[in-house]
């Protein structure tokens, strides 16, 4: 079977957004126009039977957000749409990043009340990095926010991008009635509704159509007419292409929690959103459409089902067509694995899957032969790159606090992070245990899951250190120098790299000018 029907019905993207902005009810309600779910729920902090089909780790439940990058899949007009729902939280950028590495384009979402946010535009940058396809939705025009054209005015001027409008709110807060869709040059009014999708009550292809009278008053009318003629003054048409390279995006408003604006944000996105294309790897570009199979692990999570304490390796298909059953050569371990049950995700909820195809992600389980970044292929050696660890600010030695259980907090830590969730370094002698996060919060959540899922208990204790480097040297005995002469500052990460744990810059600065030949790096992309 040719590999281009299959390539171009794929759209694989992420959900971005700050915390709060209503990123996973929008993931839920495009489940929900897929048909992928029947009813609705909404994130409710300590009511764990009101979670949404995307958070499902107990924490999330408690604490009504999303820690984990969710993956899940569903049919739409004849696509196959590969969302992945990511943490908002900025302690959970790293999951991000990695995130955004294994999709094709992004929605990033905004709240119409507080406007772009500072982590916002962070995730913006990371965008950027990657000239990733955004389109942007502003959620929440069910509230008294800010105004649309004033909400245009800081997209561009805070994310740097064009924006174009390609739907258009009537009203806003208590006399918001709903969207009409520019890109479609149409306006369907339907009832709110939080828990299901509803037909429409009227369909105009024009806004001359004397049926509006009935629903919308003259004022609306006229002010939207007039907005309209205004955004089409200003932005003019669509280009795609500006889109598509990264440098323009699209903006659409609506109401996640009440259905507005979602059909309008989805069929436009299933038109213009890029299929999967091409892939960098070290060696070479690789294309979609290429005979081999090739792809990626850019998430691993332990205790999917706490009942059965598994661990899945999530795996980006980039090339070719992944099969059941068949071997595949891990190039980092320099050895075949077969996969006889791999899976296709609905949130926590999963199925095998016989075949795959490029922008298609799957589930492996995995006994501990993977890592984040690795690469499968049927036999070339290929790294595909862009999936770097970053230098943490916060570090703590962790310290067990029932000695009873040290198999379970080494197996727990050992788990945690190699999925990612923080980095880990050993210092010698002692082999003591670091932990280094971005945000506080990794703690709370490594603390929470090594006690549910690990029967593990630890304290943190705060360390100085708010700085770390990998360090490497062409001459050994440099390397060599550092470690000894500077052995309390030196820490080994999960692949047994020297890294050197600094109190602040001038720490950093100081050791670079003492050891002139040994290099420093803020990411772990040099061991690539």
């Amino acid at each position: 079977m040719s590999v281009h029907p299959e390539i171009e019905k794929r759209k694989t993207f992420a959900i971005i957004s700050h915390p709060d902005a209503g990123k996973t009810t929008l993931t839920e309600k495009f489940l929900l126009f897929g048909g992928a779910i029947n009813t609705a729920g909404a994130v409710k902090r300590n009511k764990a039977n009101q979670n949404t089909t995307s958070d499902f780790m107990e924490i999330e439940k408690q604490r009504g957000i999303s820690v984990a990058t969710s993956v899940m899949g569903f049919e739409y007009k004849g696509k196959r749409i590969n969302i992945l729902d990511t943490p908002g939280h900025k302690d959970f950028a790293e999951d991000t990043y990695r995130t955004l590495s294994a999709v094709d384009s992004v929605i990033l979402v905004v709240d119409s009340v507080k406007g772009v946010e500072e982590q916002t535009e962070k995730l913006m940058e990371v965008c950027r990095m990657r000239n990733t396809p955004v389109i942007i939705f502003i959620n929440k025009m069910d509230r008294e926010g800010k105004d649309a054209f004033d909400l245009l005015d800081e997209l561009e001027t805070k994310l740097t991008i064009s924006v174009c409008p390609q739907s258009w709110p009537i009203g806003q807060g208590h006399t918001f009635k709903g969207v009409y869709n520019i890109y479609g040059n149409q306006l369907n009014l339907f009832e709110s509704d939080k828990s299901k999708v509803t037909e429409p009550v009227i369909q105009v292809k024009d806004l001359h159509d004397p049926l509006l009278a009935e629903y919308l008053a003259d004022k609306h009318l006229d002010k939207l007419k007039s907005d309209l003629e205004l955004t089409e003054g200003i932005y003019g048409p669509l280009d795609k292409e500006m889109y598509l390279e990264g440098l323009l995006a699209p903006v659409f408003f609506g109401s996640a929690i009440n259905n507005f604006g979602i059909r309008e944000l989805l069929d436009t996105f299933i038109d213009i959103a890029p299929s999967p294309a091409s892939r960098e790897a070290e060696q070479r570009m690789v294309y979609a459409d290429e005979k081999n199979f090739s792809g990626f692990v850019f998430k691993i999570h332990a205790n999917l089902d706490p009942k059965h304490r598994d661990r899945i390796a999530f795996l980006r298909i980039c090339s070719g067509k992944f099969e059941r059953n068949k071997f595949y050569f891990n190039t980092r371990l320099n050895k075949k694995l077969k996969f006889s049950n791999p899976m296709d995700f609905m949130a926590n909820d999963k199925t095998l899957v016989e075949e795959a195809w490029p922008g298609d992600v799957v589930g492996l389980y995995d006994s501990g032969n993977f890592k984040i970044g690795d690469t499968l292929t049927e036999g070339e050696e290929l790294q595909f790159k862009g999936i770097p660890s970053f230098s943490p600010e916060i570090f703590k030695e962790v310290e067990n606090r029932d000695p009873l259980k040290s198999k379970q907090l080494e197996k727990g830590i050992q788990q945690l992070t190699e999925e990612g969730v923080a980095q880990l370094f050993v210092q010698q002698p002692g082999n003591r245990k670091i932990i280094g996060a971005v945000g506080a919060l990794q703690f709370e959540v490594i603390s929470f899951r090594l006690e549910h899922e690990y029967g593990a208990k630890c304290a943190f204790r705060p360390l100085s250190f708010s700085r770390s480097s990998w360090i490497t040297a062409k001459d050994k005995k440099s390397l060599q120098e550092i470690m000894q002469r500077r052995s309390s500052h030196i820490g080994f990460d999960k692949d047994n790299n020297p890294v050197f744990l600094a109190d602040n810059d001038w720490a950093i600065n100081l050791a670079k000018r003492d050891f002139p030949d040994v290099e420093f790096h803020t990411t772990s992309e040099f061991k690539r």
